[in-house]
């Protein structure tokens, strides 16, 4: 799968470098085996747990200038919807420069942890660099097919109560929203329980987040690859704990597949 880079006003395609597969240590998910349904999700809810450590939210800018650097310029980001490459320090910190980046919830934080002590505020899994003004356009909506082209990036669209990534990040996002799901299901760190819904009627306050289904065809035909691989095992080794959809896709169409 390629992923897509920016640069200037050209847009250029490329494969990023070849990575050997990386698995979780073994023996990581062995309670897991063998297990269906509710009480799969439960038990990839407590693993997904283990040994998560908290960051700051200041935490979160150095993080993210390592788990999203491009292989091909270590001073940038890759930010994550336009996919352009973008210095490192031209950072939205203490400005509202619209060319900036800044920090996305891709499970927005006013669906149920607005405050910083919440540990979904500052989890990495879910967390990416982005421009501002795409972030802003974003906004809380939900994910899901349609709307208009957004200018400054026109392969994401959007429309009143939805966003549409671009395709090299879709199956990305999906998994990003499901492992949150699972993480923040009763599963402590200071969190209500976070929850799918199969339509596009979130709403500030509010703990679901949608559409179950279009995020399930996103994982589908958008795997894993070995960019989002190298960026989980960073995630790792910041905050300390896995997302089991990353290492095993397969986890993703046994806990949904029968909603849809």
């Amino acid at each position: 799968m390629k992923k897509y880079v920016f640069l200037g006003l050209g847009l250029f395609s490329s494969t990023f470098f070849s990575l050997p597969t990386i698995a979780a240590p073994y023996g990581f998910y062995v309670e897991a085996e063998g297990v269906e349904g509710q009480s799969l999700k439960d038990m990839l809810g407590t693993i997904a747990a283990r040994g998560q450590k908290p960051l700051s939210y200041s935490q979160v800018w150095q993080a993210l200038k390592d788990t999203n650097e491009d292989p091909n310029n270590s001073d940038n980001v890759i930010l994550y919807y336009s996919g352009r490459s973008q210095a490192k320090s031209y950072t939205a910190s203490g400005s509202n420069d619209q060319n900036a980046w800044n920090r996305e919830h891709i499970w927005p934080k006013s669906f149920g942890f607005k405050r910083k002590n919440q540990w979904g505020y500052t989890d990495l899994h879910h967390l990416q660099p982005t421009d501002v003004k795409i972030n802003a356009i974003r906004s809380n909506k939900d994910f899901d097919y349609g709307g208009s082209p957004i200018s400054k990036s026109p392969l994401n669209k959007t429309d009143w109560d939805s966003f549409e990534p671009r395709d090299e990040v879709k199956g990305d996002t999906a998994r990003s929203i499901f492992y949150m799901a699972v993480r923040y299901d009763g599963n402590s760190g200071n969190m209500p329980d976070l929850y799918l819904v199969n339509d596009t009627s979130s709403s500030s306050g509010s703990y679901k987040m949608g559409k179950i289904c279009t995020l399930l065809e996103w994982h589908n035909a958008d795997p894993v690859d070995n960019w989002e691989r190298q960026r989980h095992e960073k995630v790792v080794k910041w905050q300390g704990n896995r997302n089991p959809f990353i290492d095993n896709p397969k986890w993703v169409n046994d806990i949904y597949g029968d909603d849809c």
